[in-house]
């Protein structure tokens, strides 16, 4: 085996073991969300709760930080270091801005009446907090990543022919973006 194929192999073992993961981690959202149905016809369930607007706010950026990465891939790809660089720290003022306007999110909530425990939660206010806690969690794990992507970035790890840690990363991003707004549609319309 050439060096050239056991670099293929690699990057085709990596990106599948990546596929598993996301899918493992769809599951446990598709099984959170089922809860949420079928929890639905509980009658202490709120049918008139609205989504905070920080979560309208919070989809566009996290849509928008995946649009960014999507251009540091290419740039890194295209060997422009600096285009790279730019989208890159992009991606992670933008992936901390979703964070803070989740949990900006949640203060209206609080506002609102509702909290996650204690007299004034309701089934559906801890739904909502869970859900989107256990989806914040990942993205820190996200962040993580893309804070290695940035180190690596740094240290001149990828070119034209080596974009395979940029590549995880990115894919791993746009899950967690695909996943929130999947959440998001799911909530505002159920």
């Amino acid at each position: 085996m050439t060096a050239e194929e056991y670099s293929e192999r690699n990057a085709k073992s990596k990106k599948m073991l990546l596929w598993f993961a996301m899918a493992s981690m769809f599951m446990m959202f598709a099984g959170l969300t089922s809860a949420y149905v079928v929890s639905t016809s509980r009658p202490d369930w709120l049918n008139d709760f609205v989504l905070p607007q920080a979560f309208m706010i919070s989809t566009a950026v996290i849509v928008l930080s995946s649009v960014t990465f999507h251009m540091a891939k290419n740039a890194a790809k295209n060997n422009n270091h600096s285009g790279a660089t730019m989208w890159l720290m992009a991606t992670l003022a933008l992936g901390i801005g979703f964070v803070a306007a989740q949990f900006y999110g949640f203060s209206q909530v609080v506002a609102s009446g509702y909290y996650f425990t204690g007299p004034e939660s309701t089934v559906t206010t801890s739904f909502l907090y869970i859900v989107s806690l256990v989806h914040i969690a990942h993205l820190f794990a996200g962040l993580i990543v893309l804070l290695v992507v940035i180190y690596n970035h740094f240290k001149q790890k990828y070119n034209s022919s080596q974009t395979l840690g940029i590549e995880l990363g990115a894919m791993f991003w746009h899950f967690l973006d695909i996943l929130w707004v999947y959440l998001f549609l799911f909530f505002y319309f159920y």
